[in-house]
């Protein structure tokens, strides 16, 4: 294998209960797929994250140091590859605290919960992005995550890394599925580029290149990646 995707699905803020595999493995299977066609020819080995809990559970974060865990298992598998954290609700949270391990190369977070701010809190970090190319995509309809809050961080992520970016899906909600198809197309573009060096396409290049906050609140078009599809 030349390349690891690990998949994080969603989860609770705060649960001690173990989740289920087979419901967790089903919120990020469609993405697996895709990936898992697309990187076939360049050797992807593509595996979802199974959590010890359900729970985020606070300073314990648990969905992020399960994430790490998996990181550690795919250096021990398959040696040193690049790995692509992508993760879902709160496994984007997961993704993106989990980032600054020494294997991961990328980390794509779709529609990503995150903390409201408190002044009395710490913000959530972004020092462990650096280096790391960053995309996470958000729905402007998500009532369940709020769609600010990842423009926030995104845009302190930004000043300490310019490879950040940020693609606004007009009108969709949490679930991404309105444009499902792409969105990933969007993810496969990202991770095949950074995984394997495929050209990024000129809206990934764009929103990269751009400067704060066009970069990070890029649309995403009707109809993108039909020329990815297989």
């Amino acid at each position: 294998m030349s390349g690891v995707v690990l998949l994080l699905p969603g989860g609770d803020e705060v649960s001690g209960r173990r989740p289920s595999p087979l419901v967790a493995a089903a919120s990020v299977r469609a993405l697996g797929r895709r990936l898992t066609r697309a990187g076939r020819g360049e050797g992807l080995a593509a595996h979802v994250v199974h959590y010890r809990y359900r729970g985020w559970n606070g300073s314990e974060a648990h969905l992020a140091r399960d994430a790490a865990w998996a990181a550690d298992e795919a250096v021990r598998r398959y040696g040193d590859v690049p790995v692509c954290l992508a993760g879902l609700g709160m496994g984007g949270r997961a993704a993106l605290r989990a980032g600054g391990h020494e294997a991961v190369d990328s980390v794509l977070a779709l529609a990503p919960w995150l903390p409201e701010e408190d002044v009395a809190a710490p913000p959530e970090p972004v020092k462990q992005l650096a280096g790391r190319r960053v995309l996470i995509v958000h729905g402007t309809n998500d009532a369940r995550t709020d769609p600010e809050l990842s423009f926030r961080l995104a845009a302190r992520a930004k000043k300490a890394n310019r490879d950040v970016c940020r693609f606004e899906v007009h009108a969709d909600g949490h679930g991404l599925s309105q444009y499902r198809d792409e969105v990933l197309a969007l993810a496969e573009d990202f991770v095949m580029g950074t995984l394997f060096g495929r050209a990024f396409s000129r809206p990934v290049q764009d929103a990269l290149a751009a400067p704060p906050p066009l970069g990070l609140r890029m649309p995403l078009a009707a109809g993108f990646g039909k020329s990815l599809r297989r």
